[in-house]
């Protein structure tokens, strides 16, 4: 307690520019070191000591330097070759495994460290598996020393034992120095599992004296390819398929691809059979085995297909596909020619089957909507609306027939009612309206929509519905069940009639209809002068009519539906003739070629000296 310096005394110096070092004489807070000192013994001898006259007195060698521990045992390490054991209980190729690890023994801290080298894919935690440093020996705080460490010797650190079987030959020269007599070395104990699995598989089939490695090296990368056809027909929606067969002659197997068609209306899929061996001929038992699970060997395949099994003209059965080859590539013909000495390569013309014509039966009409508007359903799967006769419909546009009825009943209330009934040119169909007559208890009104009626006795087959010439003053006619009488016409109907190019069957009702309408002939005849009359020469005209059609069939310029909309568009009062000049200079910017057969029709469609009926002369521009 009374110490107050507890330095150490100084060792190191310099004397005469020279750095030496000297044993300490003093120790701690300045004890004097008995160890370093002389003994009074040793002092009086060095008293008594005269120095020798004649050689002088003996030179004693220095002291050798003082070198610290941690320096002498730099990078000194002792190495053990060791292993242990350790149980797997959840695997039934294994109960236990030998894992071998080196330790690593640090001179310089008396640390260990322990470390397992890696095995590739072993599927364990392996490299470092005990950090460096002072491993425990006991419960008393000891800990272990190279003393304690030898060959052949079982050691415990952490609850894991060790057995050390080898040591390298630094550990073996040190020891040996330090008085320490080794043990007999140990053979390491091998892993029984990962010798298991370095053993060869086991082969169980006797390898043939055919050279695949040979066939390999001969025949890499030549293909024979061979042209097929799939007859599918025979299943539903089935058809011919083109395919190209391939036969590897590196190791025996062939491939069949599809040759996709533009616009065929299937998945580009191009391999049909993918590349593989195809057998040709089963063993007897084969049948037994459940072929859509096992995978086919050689032990179930008697024979497998080669290239001697594929020929030009010949059919052949792959994987249940019947496939008819019928061409081969040059590099093909040559192999056969010099392999199996076949010459004959006559390519085989492939004949399609026409398609089968399956009669469209139309179904009896229901009698629901327009019977060709319904008509359409039977045709395509989105119906489209009929077509309509457009040159007709603006010929005739606005253009309506109205003629006066009469219902024929045997009811005495309905023989008093009358109709009108209205034909519409541009469609050809029918509205029926009733006039409302006061004190009658019959609201009058839309009698009939407008509809297109058919005639009795006419099928949905072949339906003929009512035209402009039925209707003539006495006639019946037949709507639905219901008759009527027709009593009378309007002015436009009878002069439509007139003038109409019906033929014989109209000109029987030119006298009932001058007789009803007598009151009205003055105005008739202004009206008729108006209207557009055909030359008498009717055979004449139609031959010219036929010579220009056959004439401007030549000129591919002309469009015939503008020449026809270009003329219907000029004549604003729906006459059906224009002025000479303007039908002259309509055609000059139609640029209508003109010829000596036009010319003739043009006089012949002429209508006195200044008007020309256009719609016999465009008759030659169907």
């Amino acid at each position: 307690p009374q110490k107050t310096s507890f330095h150490r005394s100084q060792t190191l110096g310099y004397r005469n520019g020279y750095a030496f070092s000297q044993l300490p004489t003093l120790g701690v807070a300045g004890q004097p070191l008995h160890l370093n000192q002389l003994s009074p013994v040793e002092l009086d001898d060095l008293a008594k000591q005269r120095p020798t006259l004649t050689y002088g007195q003996t030179k004693q060698a220095p002291p050798s330097a003082f070198v610290p521990a941690y320096v002498a045992l730099d990078k000194k390490v002792l190495k053990f070759d060791a292993y242990f054991q350790e149980d797997v209980p959840l695997s039934t190729q294994e109960h236990y495994r030998i894992r071998q690890v080196f330790i690593y023994y640090f001179l310089e801290d008396d640390s260990i460290s322990i470390i397992e080298p890696v095995v590739e894919n072993s599927g364990l935690l392996q490299g470092k598996l005990l950090r460096r440093h002072r491993v425990p020996k006991n419960e008393h705080g000891d800990h272990y020393h190279w003393k304690d460490l030898n060959r052949s010797i079982t050691i415990t650190m952490y609850g894991r034992t060790y057995r050390i079987v080898d040591c390298d030959l630094f550990t073996q020269v040190f020891l040996e120095s330090q008085g320490i007599e080794l043990n007999p070395p140990e053979k390491m104990v091998p892993d029984p599992y990962t010798e298991h699995r370095r053993l060869p598989p086991q082969k169980h089939i006797t390898p043939s004296d055919f050279d695949k490695l040979k066939q390999f090296l001969t025949y890499d990368k030549q293909v024979l390819r061979f042209y097929a056809m799939w007859d599918d027909t025979d299943s539903m929606f089935g058809e011919n398929h083109s395919c190209v067969i391939h036969y590897f002659l590196a190791d025996g197997t062939v491939e069949v691809r599809e040759v996709p068609k533009p616009n065929g209306g299937r998945d580009p899929f191009p391999v049909l059979i993918r590349r593989q061996r195809l057998p040709k001929t089963f063993v007897d038992n084969k049948k037994n085995f459940p072929s859509c699970v096992l995978e086919i060997s050689d032990k179930e395949v008697l024979e497998w297909y080669t290239a001697k099994d594929f020929a030009v003209g010949q059919a052949t059965t792959l994987l249940g596909r019947p496939f008819f080859i019928y061409d081969c590539d040059e590099f093909t013909r040559n192999f056969y020619r010099d392999k199996f000495g076949i010459t004959d390569f006559h390519p085989v013309e492939i004949k399609k089957k026409p398609p089968e014509e399956v009669p469209q039966v139309i179904p009896p009409y229901n009698g629901f909507g327009v019977l060709e508007d319904s008509l359409q359903n039977c045709f395509s799967l989105i119906p489209k609306p009929p077509r309509k006769d457009i040159i007709k419909m603006l010929e005739n546009d606005h253009k309506v027939l109205r003629y006066d009825m009469a219902l024929e009943s045997p009811n005495p209330v309905d023989r008093n009612r009358r109709f009108v009934l209205s034909y519409f040119l541009s469609d050809d169909m029918i509205s029926i309206y009733e006039p409302p007559a006061r004190n009658s208890g019959i609201i009058g009104g839309k009698f009939l929509g407008k509809t297109r009626v058919a005639k009795p006795g006419s099928t949905p087959e072949n339906a003929t519905y009512y035209q402009p010439s039925d209707f003539t003053i006495g006639s019946t006619i037949e709507v639905f069940g219901r008759r009527f009488v027709i009593t009378g016409a309007s002015e436009y109907a009878r002069r439509y009639m007139e003038s109409s190019t019906a033929g014989s069957s109209l000109l029987a009702t030119q006298q009932p209809l001058g007789d009803h309408l007598h009151p009205q002939q003055e105005a008739e005849e202004t009206a008729s002068s108006d209207i557009p009359k055909l030359g008498s020469n009717q055979q004449e005209l139609e031959e010219l009519i036929v010579q220009a059609q056959e004439e401007l069939k030549l000129c591919k310029d002309l469009n015939n539906m503008k020449i026809q909309e270009a003329f219907l568009q000029s004549d604003k009062d729906g006459s059906g003739t224009l002025e000479k000049a303007k039908f002259l200079a309509l055609c000059d910017s139609l640029s209508v070629p003109p010829s000596t057969t036009l010319s003739k029709l043009i006089d012949l469609c002429s209508c006195g000296e200044d008007k020309i009926n256009y719609q016999e002369f465009l008759r030659a521009f169907p």
